[in-house]
């Protein structure tokens, strides 16, 4: 088919989870997806323990940066074909709404940037957020986008951000 899908995935911050998901989707589907990275209130920087776990396992960290999903709704901007949210409703997070036709679907986990106690167990809240994120998007990587109907899909969409969270 050759075409090429744009995800923008959302969280309060853009600290953590939606730089971690930029950053696997831009690997794992290299070549059918782009992967882009938002959020309602940036913090202006990318978690120091983001950037650590990226370089670890190979990631590419360099265009990777916090900023505002205002980039994304400007004229200009690429059009997105699915938008994800991924901050933690069970936290009490306001998740960002995504305007616009694409499809959309809220895979919330934790933050791993509010994690407390020891340096290293707040390094494994990352190492658990990028497994979980990383399980996911593989999950949808591998969905036969071009032969699902729009509401198939949608159901698809959803069933990965609540049946998945632990399990590829």
């Amino acid at each position: 088919m050759g075409l090429i899908f744009n995800v923008l995935f959302l969280c309060t911050g853009n600290s953590a989870r939606s730089i971690l998901a930029e950053a696997i989707l831009n690997r794992e589907g290299k070549g059918k997806f782009v992967g882009y990275s938002a959020g309602s209130q940036p913090k202006g920087q990318v978690h120091p323990f983001a950037i650590d776990l990226l370089k670890k396992l190979n990631h590419p960290t360099d265009g990777l940066r916090s900023k505002s999903w205002d980039e994304f709704a400007g004229a200009g901007a690429p059009e997105m074909d699915f938008v994800f949210t991924v901050c933690d409703n069970a936290a009490s997070e306001v998740c960002p709404v995504w305007p616009g036709q694409p499809m959309t679907a809220h895979w919330g986990l934790p933050d791993p940037a509010a994690a407390e106690g020891s340096e290293a167990e707040r390094r494994l809240a990352f190492a658990d957020a990028y497994r979980q994120l990383s399980n996911r998007i593989s999950i949808f990587t591998s969905l036969p986008i071009a032969s699902l109907d729009r509401l198939s899909l949608q159901r698809r969409l959803e069933d990965i951000g609540r049946k998945f969270p632990e399990t590829a």
